[in-house]
Protein backbone atom coordinates (compact mmCIF):
# COMPACT_ATOMS: atom_id res chain seq x y z
CA UNK A 1 0.00 0.00 0.00
CA UNK A 2 1.48 3.28 -1.09
CA UNK A 3 0.76 6.51 0.73
CA UNK A 4 1.06 9.96 -0.81
CA UNK A 5 3.37 12.05 1.34
CA UNK A 6 4.08 15.20 -0.60
CA UNK A 7 2.34 18.49 -1.29
CA UNK A 8 -1.12 17.45 -2.41
CA UNK A 9 -2.31 19.20 -5.57
CA UNK A 10 -5.59 17.45 -6.42
CA UNK A 11 -7.79 14.69 -5.06
CA UNK A 12 -10.54 12.60 -6.62
CA UNK A 13 -13.16 12.91 -3.87
CA UNK A 14 -15.86 11.16 -5.84
CA UNK A 15 -13.71 8.02 -6.17
CA UNK A 16 -14.14 6.91 -2.57
CA UNK A 17 -17.89 7.50 -2.85
CA UNK A 18 -18.36 5.52 -6.08
CA UNK A 19 -15.73 2.81 -5.52
CA UNK A 20 -14.28 0.61 -2.83
CA UNK A 21 -10.50 1.05 -3.01
CA UNK A 22 -8.73 -2.28 -2.59
CA UNK A 23 -5.10 -1.35 -3.23
CA UNK A 24 -3.10 1.79 -4.00
CA UNK A 25 0.15 2.29 -5.88
CA UNK A 26 2.25 5.42 -6.40
CA UNK A 27 3.16 6.15 -10.01
CA UNK A 28 5.10 8.83 -11.79
CA UNK A 29 3.59 10.63 -14.78
CA UNK A 30 5.25 11.38 -18.10
CA UNK A 31 4.48 15.06 -18.72
CA UNK A 32 5.29 17.58 -21.44
CA UNK A 33 6.81 21.05 -20.97
CA UNK A 34 4.15 23.30 -19.50
CA UNK A 35 2.05 20.53 -17.91
CA UNK A 36 4.14 20.43 -14.74
CA UNK A 37 3.80 24.22 -14.34
CA UNK A 38 0.03 23.94 -14.70
CA UNK A 39 -0.03 21.11 -12.13
CA UNK A 40 2.02 23.19 -9.67
CA UNK A 41 -0.63 25.90 -10.05
CA UNK A 42 -3.30 23.31 -9.16
CA UNK A 43 -4.88 23.29 -12.62
CA UNK A 44 -5.67 19.55 -12.78
CA UNK A 45 -8.96 17.66 -12.57
CA UNK A 46 -9.06 13.91 -11.78
CA UNK A 47 -12.85 13.56 -11.67
CA UNK A 48 -13.42 11.32 -14.71
CA UNK A 49 -9.92 9.87 -14.97
CA UNK A 50 -9.11 6.19 -15.43
CA UNK A 51 -6.16 3.95 -16.32
CA UNK A 52 -5.90 1.68 -19.36
CA UNK A 53 -3.18 -0.80 -20.26
CA UNK A 54 -1.60 -1.08 -23.72
CA UNK A 55 1.44 -3.11 -24.81
CA UNK A 56 2.56 -3.69 -21.23
CA UNK A 57 2.32 -0.01 -20.31
CA UNK A 58 -0.19 1.95 -18.23
CA UNK A 59 -1.79 5.17 -19.52
CA UNK A 60 -3.83 7.78 -17.71
CA UNK A 61 -6.92 8.88 -19.65
CA UNK A 62 -9.48 11.67 -19.22
CA UNK A 63 -7.46 13.68 -16.70
CA UNK A 64 -7.76 17.36 -17.55
CA UNK A 65 -4.66 19.54 -17.10
CA UNK A 66 -5.55 23.10 -18.05
CA UNK A 67 -3.14 24.95 -20.37
CA UNK A 68 -0.49 27.02 -18.61
CA UNK A 69 -1.32 30.74 -18.80
CA UNK A 70 2.13 31.86 -19.96
CA UNK A 71 2.65 28.82 -22.20
CA UNK A 72 1.27 30.34 -25.46
CA UNK A 73 2.70 28.32 -28.41
CA UNK A 74 4.10 25.53 -26.23
CA UNK A 75 0.85 24.55 -24.51
CA UNK A 76 -0.42 20.98 -24.63
CA UNK A 77 -3.71 19.20 -25.30
CA UNK A 78 -5.58 19.26 -21.94
CA UNK A 79 -7.09 15.76 -22.29
CA UNK A 80 -4.22 13.84 -23.89
CA UNK A 81 -3.34 10.40 -22.54
CA UNK A 82 -0.29 10.34 -20.28
CA UNK A 83 2.00 7.40 -19.62
CA UNK A 84 2.29 6.23 -16.02
CA UNK A 85 5.76 5.33 -14.82
CA UNK A 86 5.69 2.12 -12.77
CA UNK A 87 7.67 -1.10 -12.56
CA UNK A 88 6.71 -3.86 -15.01
CA UNK A 89 5.66 -6.14 -12.15
CA UNK A 90 3.34 -3.48 -10.75
CA UNK A 91 1.81 -2.87 -14.17
CA UNK A 92 1.24 -6.55 -14.87
CA UNK A 93 -0.23 -7.12 -11.39
CA UNK A 94 -2.66 -4.19 -11.75
CA UNK A 95 -3.59 -5.22 -15.29
CA UNK A 96 -4.26 -8.80 -14.19
CA UNK A 97 -6.40 -7.70 -11.24
CA UNK A 98 -8.34 -5.15 -13.29
CA UNK A 99 -9.45 -7.89 -15.69
CA UNK A 100 -11.85 -9.22 -13.04
CA UNK A 101 -15.48 -8.19 -13.38
CA UNK A 102 -16.33 -4.86 -11.77
CA UNK A 103 -12.69 -3.88 -11.21
CA UNK A 104 -11.01 -0.75 -12.55
CA UNK A 105 -7.94 1.38 -11.90
CA UNK A 106 -8.54 5.06 -11.14
CA UNK A 107 -6.39 8.04 -10.06
CA UNK A 108 -6.99 9.08 -6.44
CA UNK A 109 -4.52 11.92 -5.79
CA UNK A 110 -1.90 14.02 -7.51
CA UNK A 111 0.91 15.40 -5.38
CA UNK A 112 4.46 16.71 -5.68
CA UNK A 113 7.24 14.61 -4.19
CA UNK A 114 10.84 15.83 -4.43
CA UNK A 115 9.85 18.12 -7.31
CA UNK A 116 8.15 15.38 -9.34
CA UNK A 117 4.43 14.96 -9.94
CA UNK A 118 3.17 11.65 -8.60
CA UNK A 119 -0.24 10.01 -8.98
CA UNK A 120 -1.73 7.67 -6.43
CA UNK A 121 -3.70 5.13 -8.47
CA UNK A 122 -6.08 2.70 -6.86
CA UNK A 123 -7.48 -0.67 -7.80
CA UNK A 124 -11.19 -0.14 -7.28
CA UNK A 125 -14.41 -2.12 -7.29
CA UNK A 126 -17.59 -0.25 -8.17
CA UNK A 127 -20.19 0.23 -5.44
CA UNK A 128 -23.87 -0.36 -5.93
CA UNK A 129 -26.41 2.27 -4.90
CA UNK A 130 -27.31 0.51 -1.63
CA UNK A 131 -23.59 0.20 -0.75
CA UNK A 132 -23.23 3.98 -1.13
CA UNK A 133 -26.21 4.58 1.17
CA UNK A 134 -24.84 2.12 3.72
CA UNK A 135 -21.46 3.88 3.71
CA UNK A 136 -23.10 7.28 4.26
CA UNK A 137 -25.17 5.87 7.15
CA UNK A 138 -22.06 4.38 8.77
CA UNK A 139 -20.16 7.69 8.48
CA UNK A 140 -23.12 9.56 9.99
CA UNK A 141 -23.31 7.12 12.90
CA UNK A 142 -19.57 7.47 13.56
CA UNK A 143 -19.93 11.28 13.58
CA UNK A 144 -22.79 11.06 16.09
CA UNK A 145 -20.76 8.74 18.33
CA UNK A 146 -17.80 11.14 18.22
CA UNK A 147 -20.08 14.06 19.14
CA UNK A 148 -21.55 12.10 22.04
CA UNK A 149 -18.09 11.15 23.32
CA UNK A 150 -16.90 14.74 22.96
CA UNK A 151 -19.65 15.97 25.28
CA UNK A 152 -18.50 13.69 28.15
Amino acid sequence: MAKGNGRQIAQNRKARHDYTILETIEAGVSLKGTEIKAIRNGRINLKDGFVRFRNGEAYLFNVHISPYDQGNLFNHDPLRSRKLLMHKKQISKLHEQSQNKGMTVIPLKVYLKNGYAKVLVGLAKGKREYDKRETLKRKDQERQIQRALKDY
